[in-house]
């Protein structure tokens, strides 16, 4: 029987899951290697922290899923990777065999990477990664300021760092909220029409932005790269993801900042026996910007090949559209859409936004 492992639950492992129970894979043993209980649906957060969903709004758990399939689910992390004797490590020693591997794990923040950067982010800083964490910790930062208000500080000047910035502000009008936005332009991924909102959004808010990078964190401030001080109670860290630190010594082939490197069936373009999609994944045969919305596309696809592998079928080239719909929700069901060089913003976006993440999340919840 042939062992195939899917590492991570991400989006596009979610959409593989939940083909199984339709059309279970014959001779084949899958594991699932997951940490977490749930998926929590990354598009949602924004609307979650300030306060538009609850928490089991935002999520898809991995039981009910799993439930009429033969799955066998590790509730473990990864330490290591081999992929040229196909073994994993996971976190309690335990070593899992594969024959065929799937790779789509979610972004991560590698802690040792922003500690250097910034000493202190391990011990006073509160990270959006992995994201299960910070949903489960903002609650507590909630609680907080309604009994005294706090200064908050973000530190990123990408769509993470954006949107929930807007969020805190709107979930906690008393509290002050700056968003350390580095050295790029803000926003600098999206076209300059959308940049030229977001800024008017913030200013709307009264969210102060100080375009310069975060070298330090305290309990009581935040050392910019200047050298002065912006005294804050929590600094948010959102910075772009990393790749997972196993992915070093895994053997694969990687791209320059570490993640896997694929072709256009999702493959490593060193061992045909492993793909990977999402975050994780960087396409070498085009320039794609990391996205949730390529993420989530990339699961069709994904599974297709997989079972073709399994199966010794042909695999099938898959090109992501030239084009996505990004939406950039502001806090208070207010958004910002951009479509190539089109943008346009208003309530009626915040509710489309709200339409397709409902969407996904019933989509996927059995």
């Amino acid at each position: 029987m042939k062992q195939l492992v899917l590492l991570g639950a991400g989006h596009a492992h979610v959409h593989l899951l939940s083909t199984l129970a339709r059309r279970p894979l014959a001779n084949v043993q899958v594991t699932l290697i997951a940490p977490y209980p749930r998926q929590l649906y990354s598009g949602m957060v924004p609307g979650f922290v300030a306060g538009h969903y609850a928490l089991q709004d935002c999520v898809i758990p991995l039981a009910p899923l799993l439930a009429h399939t033969e799955v066998t689910w590790l509730q473990h992390s990864v330490v290591a990777l081999d992929a040229n004797t196909r073994s994993i490590t996971l976190d309690d020693g335990t070593c899992v065999g594969y024959d065929v591997l799937s790779i789509n794990s979610g972004p991560v923040q590698d802690r040792q990477k922003i500690e250097a950067a910034m000493p202190g982010a391990r011990e006073y800083a509160l990270f959006v990664r992995p994201i299960e964490s910070f949903g489960a910790l903002w609650p507590q930062v909630v609680e907080r300021a309604q009994k005294q208000p706090m200064r908050l500080a973000f530190i990123g000047g990408g769509a993470a760092g954006f949107e929930l910035a807007c969020a805190a502000a709107y979930r906690l009008p008393a509290s002050s909220v700056t968003l350390l936005a580095g050295h790029e332009p803000l926003g600098h991924t999206y076209p300059p029409a959308v940049q030229a909102s977001m800024r008017q959004a913030l200013q709307a808010r009264n969210i102060s932005v100080i375009p310069a990078r975060c070298t330090g964190v305290s309990e009581t401030d935040v050392t910019l790269a200047n050298g002065s001080r912006l005294a804050c109670d929590l600094a948010i860290v959102a910075v772009a993801a990393h790749a997972p630190a196993w992915l070093a010594k895994s053997g694969l082939a990687l791209d320059d900042q570490g993640f896997v490197a694929v072709n256009a069936i999702q493959q490593c373009t060193s061992h045909a026996n492993v793909f990977a999609a999402g975050d994780v994944a960087t396409r070498m045969d085009l320039t794609l910007p990391r996205s949730g919305v390529y993420a989530v596309r990339a699961g069709v696809p994904l599974a297709r090949n997989v079972r073709a592998a399994l199966a010794g079928e042909p695999l099938s080239a898959y090109t992501p559209q030239d084009k996505t719909l990004n939406l950039l929700s502001c806090g208070n069901r207010y958004a910002i859409a951009s479509w190539g060089n089109a943008s346009a913003q208003g309530r009626w976006v915040w509710w489309l936004k709200n339409w397709i993440d409902r969407g996904f999340i019933k989509k996927y919840r059995p």
